[in-house]
């Protein structure tokens, strides 16, 4: 094998085991507790040894953090692809509360990490709140902030302050969603979230039409 195929070949691999491990995590973190697990339960979980989990991750910490950040960067790409040909800010910001429910609700142990095992540690919180989900939420206050300049959301309500209002909400349902007993889906309490928002947000005027169109 010429070595540029050979060297791309061992890349895609890597990536690939990495990818692996990952899954593993979250799986770990989310069925046994982060401070619960060890590193041997990981590479048991992903049919790896031990040591094959220290050549892509530096800890356990290491372990938790990679989980976020891949995550949040997935969560981020699918939502710019999702906005693309979005003309309308209120469908724009529609769009973005249902991939977040959305991507909870395909994966219960993700759920899990993200709304219980991260938010145990402020080292953590601390850490990831200043890059990862500081863009996420920048997605969602730019959305609204459209919609003001357009002239359907009021003016005097601060974008910043509504996105993390909007983004709380949404965090509230994940979490119920992964305490409640009954099984529902995530993603249908995403338009009662939005709408909620929206009556808080909207202009008059947007409420006039809204209420003649009924």
């Amino acid at each position: 094998m010429p070595r540029a195929e050979s060297a791309h070949a061992e890349a895609h691999t890597a990536s690939g085991k990495r990818d692996l491990i990952l899954r593993a995590a979250t799986t770990v973190f989310a069925r046994h507790g982060f401070f619960s697990a060890q590193v041997a339960d990981v590479a048991r979980e992903a049919g790896v040894a031990a040591g094959t989990v220290y050549l892509y991750f530096r800890s356990k910490d290491d372990l938790l953090v990679s989980i976020f950040e891949r995550n949040m960067k997935d969560a981020r790409t699918e939502a710019r692809a999702a906005l693309e040909g979005l003309a309308s800010p209120v469908e724009r910001l529609r769009a973005l509360a249902r991939l977040h429910l959305d991507r909870l609700g395909r994966d219960r142990d993700l759920a899990v990490v993200f709304q219980v095992e991260l938010r145990q540690s402020t080292k953590f919180m601390e850490r990831l709140s200043t890059t990862h989900l500081r863009e996420y939420l920048g997605l969602m206050r730019d959305t609204i902030a459209d919609a003001q300049a357009d002239g359907a959301f009021r003016k005097d309500v601060n974008p910043t302050i509504a996105a993390k209002v909007l983004f709380g909400a949404l965090d509230e349902m994940a979490t119920n969603w992964i305490l409640s007993k009954r099984r529902y889906s995530l993603v249908g309490e995403a338009d009662g979230v939005l709408e909620s928002l929206l009556n808080g947000l909207a202009t008059k005027t947007t409420k006039d039409t809204k209420e003649n169109t009924r």
